[in-house]
């Protein structure tokens, strides 16, 4: 089992993770919504603005406010660990 630091000392099981996409788009947005009606949505922005969105296994959705590109880098050094 391996963590990944997504931003403010947040971490995240990198086995659950099944994607990491940018919040932008209106598919997205409804996810998040939905993901916030039922309770199973996690912001770790610490306030700041979103922007990305990391889905997992079990249908939480985790916000951050780090890019895609570095959270999915973050991953590339986790699996060469």
């Amino acid at each position: 089992m391996k963590f990944v630091n997504i931003g403010f000392s947040n971490l995240v099981n990198s086995d659950r993770v099944i994607s990491v996409v940018a919040p932008d788009s209106a598919p997205v947005k409804r996810l998040i919504s939905q993901c916030k009606e039922r309770g199973t949505l996690i912001d770790a922005t610490q306030g700041r603005k979103t922007k990305s969105v990391i889905m997992m296994d079990s249908d939480h959705l985790v916000l951050s406010y780090l890019s895609t590109d570095v959270i999915v880098s973050r991953f590339g050094e986790c699996e060469e660990e």
